[in-house]
Order: structure tokens, then sequence, then C-alpha cells
């Protein structure tokens, strides 16, 4: 009866939309649809419900309306030991669609094996989606996607609700709690997933659902993630933190000295790694106080493990910025740029000379599919009709980010929950949220180092968006297979 009333009022919505010529989307509703998909192998039914669900405010009136997609698997036994994996993307203003369309869920991009578009846009069956273990809900934040404020612009509109750090957490935590609620997922173990920002956003959440919602999770898995302690603080950590990044974008160019191109990527990484933290570190820390000797040998080795010049990385003072790097690595080398957030992606500048890329490939290349391919997706094979604009990024800022205690949040979620455990994944030629920040970020949630069994890293030879690699598609979505089904308490006690 529910489910049929809220379908009746799905059409009186469209209906009304259609007469008044609003285009707006209904504040509550769900439309549902059966599909099937084989994983790995094995046939796999299940259920689409793509709707909307209000955002209250403290008087229970609507400020918000998130449209989400929902997906369960059919004819399961124990609906109580299914897990629910919980996904957001990033920005802060990015819609649902990049690991919606292209990494965890039934359905995938029409790309190339490696990535790149293809025509006719469109999606295809995944055949490595962790659908197989566990339900999955991709969530929009107010303004992504199809989701909305109430009103959707203006004065009226309460930014301080939603566009900060600490705001996001709040209202997304309680909106979960709904939705945990209306779809009978309490006693599911519960997995939150966020890429990029959405590390930062994941991170917060694992506390507040615990403190505020009394939602105790099982995982936490951070994509790519972004940690702004590190990537807007300028100094010596951020700043020596990049090398190895340079180092795994220049392998891939063949950039390097021979004695390190002629090794395997994960073979010349660890040595990069440990000249950053026990040499370079330490030697941007003395600024300009640094003497001629120690500072021309960083600047060689530097430039050993960059592909850069030593020269120039002499004029630079040693402190060689990403974008310098994206605009210079290959500058004698065919003259291209690389990508920011994935450097295996090439670009035309205007002009070779200068200190930052015109723009960022990679990014051109992802909206020449996703955005062709969400559009069509939801409305002809989910049925959610709509004229609302998808907003691949939507107006979220100015963004506050005042007061990120993320990293602790994090920290204090697993002291006080035993189950909780934490996977980080990361693509080495990701320039934007690089691989070693991530490591980085995961070391400084627990000074202690007493969790540190909790925590796994998994490296992937592609960029921020791993899963766009056919290979690393397979092995990501493997790696949170094994993470989930290693994480589920079957059973054992929550204690220490």
């Amino acid at each position: 009866m529910k489910q049929l009333l809220l379908s009746l009022t799905f059409l009186f919505f469209n209906l009304y939309a259609l007469i008044s010529q609003d285009r707006k989307l209904p504040i509550d509703t769900v439309v549902t649809t059966q599909h099937s998909v084989t994983i790995n192998g094995t046939p796999i039914n299940y259920t689409a419900q793509i709707g909307t669900q209000p955002v209250w405010d403290e008087h229970g009136k609507p400020i918000a309306s998130l449209h989400y997609t929902y997906y369960t698997r059919n004819n399961v036994k124990d609906s109580a030991a299914r897990p629910l994996l919980i996904s957001f993307n990033g920005g802060p203003g990015s819609g649902s669609v990049w690991m919606h369309l292209a990494y965890t869920g039934p359905r995938t991009l029409k790309i190339d094996d490696e990535g790149y578009p293809v025509q006719p846009y469109g999606v295809k069956a995944n055949p490595y989606s962790v659908l197989d273990v566990t339900d999955i809900v991709y969530v929009n934040p107010a303004n992504t996607g199809y989701s909305r404020t109430i009103p959707e612009e203006g004065k009226e509109v309460d930014r301080d609700k939603f566009f900060g750090i600490n705001a996001d957490i709040a209202y997304l935590a309680e909106w979960l709690n709904t939705f945990v609620t209306r779809n009978n997922r309490w006693r599911s173990p519960k997995y939150i997933i966020g890429e990029s920002y959405g590390g930062t956003r994941v991170m917060g959440l694992s506390l507040a659902l615990q403190d505020q919602q009394w939602m105790y999770l099982n995982g936490v898995i951070m994509v790519s993630p972004a940690d702004y302690k590190v990537i807007r603080n300028d100094g010596p950590v951020s700043d020596a933190m990049n090398l190895p990044y340079y180092t795994a974008a220049a392998w891939h160019h063949k950039a390097l000295p021979a004695e390190l191109q002629n090794k395997d990527l994960t073979e010349i990484l660890p040595e990069s790694e440990d000249y950053t933290i026990n040499t370079l570190l330490p030697a941007l820390a003395k600024g300009g106080y640094i003497g001629e000797t120690e500072k021309n040998s960083v600047a060689e080795k530097m430039a050993y493990y960059s592909g850069l010049d030593k020269k120039e990385i002499l004029d630079l003072n040693l402190v060689v910025s990403t974008r310098y790097f994206w605009k210079n690595l290959l500058k004698e080398k065919g003259g291209y740029t690389v990508g920011r957030l994935d450097s295996r992606y090439l670009g035309i500048d205007r002009q070779l000379s200068g200190s930052s890329p015109d723009y960022n490939a990679e990014i051109t290349s992802w909206l020449h599919s996703f955005t062709p391919a969400i559009n069509y997706y939801l409305q002809e094979d989910l049925n959610f009709k709509t004229d609302i604009k998808y907003n691949m990024f939507g107006p979220v800022r100015p963004w506050n980010n005042d007061d990120d205690n993320t990293r602790d949040n994090l920290r204090q979620a697993m002291a006080q929950n035993p189950y909780l455990n934490v996977l980080v994944q990361s693509g080495y030629y990701d320039g934007a949220t690089t691989y070693f920040n991530a490591k980085y970020t995961m070391w400084q949630v627990d000074p202690s180092g007493r969790m540190k069994d909790r925590f796994y890293f998994k490296g992937y030879r592609s960029g921020h968006m791993m899963y766009l690699r056919r290979e690393d598609l397979q092995n990501a979505n493997n790696d949170i297979r094994d993470f989930i089904n290693r994480t589920v308490a079957n059973g054992k006690s929550a204690k220490y």
C-alpha cells in the first residue's frame, strides 16, 4: 500500500508540474524497477529504487530534498546479515555520478579499457560490481545531482545548514537515520564510502552517526581522499609529500633516469617514499637556511625522482608545485601537459612555457562520457522522469572549511567502536589527492598506533578515479569485496 501511495504521489506531482510548467521535483517520492546483472560469473537479480527524501529543519519543515539511488539484491534469505554500502562523491559540490556509474554499481560507462570516452555514449553491465555482497545507496548532497535546497535559490536559503564541513556532516547524518529507518536497515552491517572530498565527509560521518544517531559502522572506505590539513596548508610537509607522486607520473611517461625507468613502479615507489620522509622533508624544513651543498644534493635527487631538471628545481628553491610539474614534465618530451586528477591524460596548451596548464585534460575527457550517461541512465533505464538539470557540479560555494576535526572524528569513532575498520584506495597517478598524502592521512589518524592493524591501503596504476581503468575496476572492487567480507562481525563481540 505504501509503495502504491508513493507511486501515485509521484504521478500526481508529475502531472502538476506538467500543468503548471514548474520545473521542480517532488520533495518525497520513489520509483522502483527490476533488473539483472552478471557479477563474477553469477547472475544477480536486483531492485533499483530511485527517488527523493526530505531534509527537515528543527520544526519538521522540509529545507531540502536529496536525490538518491538504492540497489538491493533480490531473494536474500537473511536481510539482517546483508551489508549496506552508503556512497558519496566529493567536490564539495559533486554529484554521486562518478562512483555510481563507473565503480561499484551494477552499470558502468561505455569507455575503453583505459577509461577514455567512446561514442555512442551510454552504459553497460558492470561485471565487477560489489552488489553481489552488499546493497548500495548513492546519495547526492544538497544542490548536487537532482538534489535541491528548498527554496532552490535566494536569500531565504540558509546556506549555513548545508555548505560547510560540519553542516554537511550534521544534516547528512540525520538524513541517513531516516533512510535506514524507512528501509528497515538498522540490523545490517553498514559501510560508508567517500571519494575525494568524500573522504573528509565520511571521516566526519563516522563519529556523527555514532554520537548523534547511535548508528555504528563496520567500515569506512576512502577513495582518493582529500585531506585539507595537508592540501591547504603550505609548508614542508605539504611540499615534500608530492615527490612520490612525481615519481609515479614520470615513470608512466618514461621520463625518469634509466636506472629507475627499467624497474617496475612498485619497486621504485618505496625508495622515493623513504627519501621523501627521511631526507626531503627535513631539508625543506630548513627553508632558506639550508646549506648550499645540501641544497644541491637535494635538488639532484629530486630531479632523479621526478624527471624534472635540476636547475629548474634549484630556481624554485626546492619547492616544486604540482601545477609546475603538470606543465613542465613533458615540455621537452612532446610538449604536452599532464592531467591533474589523472596524469596519464595529456593536454595541449597555447604555449610551451609557463608554470601552470591551461586546463585539466582529464576532466574534459571524463565529462564527455559521464554527463550523457547519467542523464540517459536515470531517465530511460531507471524511469526517473524530470526536466530538472542533473548537476555534475552544483552551486555549493562558498564552502565553510572551519573547524575541520574529521581526522580525530574518525579516531574517536574507531576507539569507541571495535568493529570499525578503514580501507584507503588511491591511484598512483592522481596529482590532486596524491596516494602518498592518503598514506600520510592514514598514519596521522591514530597517533598512538594502537589501531593500525585496522587500516588497509591499496594502490592502483591509474589516477583519482582509478576504477576507470578496467584492470583497476576489477581489482578495486575485489578489494572492497574482501574488506567487507573480512570486517563483517559474524557473531564476534564488539570488545577489546
